[in-house]
């Protein structure tokens, strides 16, 4: 077996700590690169994705990886995930720090109506 990167054992670290918290809420998972962000809700008990958002998704105001363009991403994805009928959700980092576009995404899906 392959040596994991640090990242990717934070990320299993993370994953690994909201499984024994989530206690059967959604999971809104957060991907940053260095053009895009992207933000999923995730039911993981049945395995299917209920809401997306991104800054590929076309009419969208958000077209970089800036940070308004991750609280227009936030924004985005609190809208759908209201529109599946999510409330709540346990907030999934990944294995990137929560600070800059991930924090923004974060505060903005909050102001939008999603409680962590």
């Amino acid at each position: 077996m392959a040596k994991l990167s640090l990242f990717d054992r934070r990320r299993q670290r993370v994953r690994s700590s909201l499984r024994a918290r989530a206690g059967g809420r959604p999971r809104l998972s957060v991907h940053r690169t260095g053009k895009h962000i992207y933000a999923q809700i995730i039911d993981d008990a049945a395995g299917k994705t209920l809401a997306s958002a991104s800054t590929l998704v076309k009419g969208s105001k958000a077209s970089g990886a800036t940070v308004a363009d991750a609280i227009a991403v936030g924004k985005q994805i609190a809208e759908a995930g209201k529109q599946a009928g999510v409330t709540t959700v346990v907030f999934d980092r990944g294995g990137f720090i929560f600070h800059g576009r991930v924090k923004a995404l974060a505060d903005a899906a909050r102001e939008g109506g999603l409680e962590f």
